[in-house]
């Protein structure tokens, strides 16, 4: 395909994207995909919708929230107009319809393309926030392991009753397996702490018992090993019944990429990204 095909198509559909003016969603008029990709009737075209919304379903997604239903008005002459059928579509709506048009139209041909380079494009970016996402945890469960520590060590002058008590509250989160029988399930290096192969979820719940335990510390004015570890114990089962309530367990969950060598990764393509600027 010419290199001026391809750009002027590719102007075609980005202009033609529409914007819901209370979310800023982005989405496409079938109809004007209809003459996108070359179909000049829309009995011809509606099949290929068809089939797009049967490729949605089959892929475990709500095709609702991808081919939305919509009535337009269009002129027909002398001031005239008459409401037509239409839908609202996703950029997913419209790399599935692609994919069931008919390649040997050069649209179709550049719209499997491109609507598969913007939805792998868009991948790489969900893939990239939830990687963040995994780190902003690590840094907040390490502050929140810090206060604790420091409102423990206030209380009973103990250097060693932290990694006690928190071991405990491990225990707990975990069905009962202790942070030694986490880090050997999960394949985490002894010397490794085992909240740098958590998965967020998991990151998240310890952080968040920490925060219960340290407010109840201060609020409860606990002075004992045996009240302030009782307490965390509590706040990880709770913590713990919230995700069993949701269907998670968190015992079970895969270990995820080492957070050490995420943080570098990510520093790295960061830099060359920098580079190229």
């Amino acid at each position: 395909m010419k290199t001026e095909i391809v750009i002027q198509l590719h102007q075609s559909f980005e202009e033609s994207a529409q914007k819901e003016e209370s979310t800023g969603v982005e989405f496409w008029f079938a109809r004007d995909l209809q003459r996108l990709l070359g179909y000049s009737q829309w009995r011809n075209f509606e099949p290929i919708i068809k089939k797009g919304i049967t490729a949605c379903k089959n892929s475990k997604q709500n095709s609702e929230d991808h081919f939305a239903r919509a009535r337009k008005m269009v002129p027909i002459g002398s001031g005239a107009e008459k409401e037509i059928d239409d839908y609202a579509l996703t950029r997913y709506a419209c790399y599935l319809i692609a994919q069931n048009g008919d390649p040997r139209k050069e649209e179709i041909a550049f719209a499997q393309s491109y609507f598969a380079f913007q939805t792998r494009k868009m991948e790489v970016v969900e893939k990239r926030i939830r990687e963040i996402e995994r780190l902003d945890a690590r840094k907040k469960l390490t502050e929140s392991e810090k206060q604790l520590s420091g409102i423990i060590f206030e209380r009973l002058k103990s250097n060693e009753s932290f990694a006690k008590i928190r071991s405990q509250g491990d225990a707990a989160l975990f069905g009962g397996l202790s942070t030694q029988q986490m880090k050997k399930r999960l394949g985490v290096p002894q010397s490794r702490a085992l909240a740098d192969f958590l998965p967020t979820i998991s990151i998240k719940a310890k952080d968040f018992a920490n925060e219960i335990t340290a407010f109840k510390i201060q609020s409860g004015n606990l002075r004992t090993e045996g009240k302030i570890s009782q307490e965390h114990i509590t706040s990880n089962r709770r913590v713990r019944k919230t995700l069993t309530d949701s269907g998670i367990v968190p015992e079970s969950l895969p270990p995820e990429e080492d957070v050490k060598k995420l943080e570098r990764r990510l520093g790295s393509e960061k830099k060359k990204l920098e580079s190229n600027d």
